[in-house]
This record gives C-alpha cells, structure tokens and sequence, in this order.
C-alpha cells in the first residue's frame, strides 16, 4: 500500500477494512516520516522506559514499536536517542499510548513517531514492562504482529489474519 504524503493512509484503509480498531483521542505526529504502516511489536509499562531503550536498540525488521503507558502523560517514553536508535535499527515507526521529549531532535527522524503529547520529564527506570503479550493500547486490545497504521488521520489496528494490503 502507498504510504505517501499525499494519500490518506488510515483512512482508505479503514474503507477497506470494516474490523479495523481505530485508536480514540489525539495522537501527534513528532517525527519527520509522516506516516507508517506495518506488523508491531508491543510493550506495555507504567512510566518506566527501560524496555522501550532495550527494544529500539534490536532489529526492528520494518515493524512499528507500540508502547501503552496508560496515556500517561507525566513522562516520556522516547526521546531524541531513541527515536535516533529505532530509525537506525530498522524500526519503521513508534506509537505511544503517552508522551515523548526532545521534540526538536525528533523532528529530525526519519520515521513516524506518534504520541498523545511531549513532557520534558524522563522516565524513571526500574525495568518494569513486558514486551510481546497482548496489549490495550487507547482501549482498544492489540496483538504482536497486528498491523498498525497512523498517519495526520489517526492511529489504526487491524488483525494481521485478517489485513490485505
């Protein structure tokens, strides 16, 4: 599926796909792709971005990484170095049900990085979380290998079984 600029990603994708989740609220675009659309990795945490680090620093294989953190929104689960790893990796985008930092620095990379709003406060890191488990991201129950698509319309979730692009 084109993924360009110029078309509407989620959204042609939701008329073509009638069990497509899509995620409430707003969610902001902060890195310089402008969309991504492919299978995820999930992570569920409580504040705590220590496996977010450890996860974006693996081969991404062209997945997007999707974080809930509840919609917290009292810290940041990625910043510039991370945004910087997972586009070096492989990574083709994060969604985080939460904040992120370093809005400059992300603006600068290449892939799509998606979250509810900015906060300059870090996470506090005990190594909590669990990464691969079924996860409610914005409510909405997501899978390991679901594909994910988020550009300016919003945020989706199909069944990988289930998606034909």
């Amino acid at each position: 599926m084109d993924i360009s600029p110029d078309r509407t990603l989620t959204a042609d994708l939701c008329d073509s796909h009638d069990d497509a989740r899509v995620a409430p609220g707003d969610f902001v675009n902060y890195g310089a792709g402008k969309a991504c659309l492919g299978p995820v990795e999930v992570i569920t945490t409580e504040n705590d971005n220590s496996l977010v680090s450890r996860t974006v620093r693996e081969p991404g294989n062209g997945r997007i990484l999707v974080v809930d953190n509840g919609g917290s929104t009292s810290c940041a689960m990625v910043g510039g170095d991370l945004g910087r790893a997972a586009h070096e990796n492989g990574w083709l985008g994060i969604i985080v049900d939460g904040a992120i930092r370093d809005v400059v620095e992300l603006e600068r990379v290449p892939i799509a990085i998606f979250a509810r709003t900015s906060c300059p406060r870090k996470s506090v890191k005990r190594g909590l979380g669990s990464r691969g488990e079924s996860i409610e991201f914005a409510g909405i129950a997501v899978s390991r290998d679901d594909i994910a698509a988020a550009d300016a319309d919003g945020v989706i979730f199909i069944a990988a079984a289930s998606f034909s692009g």
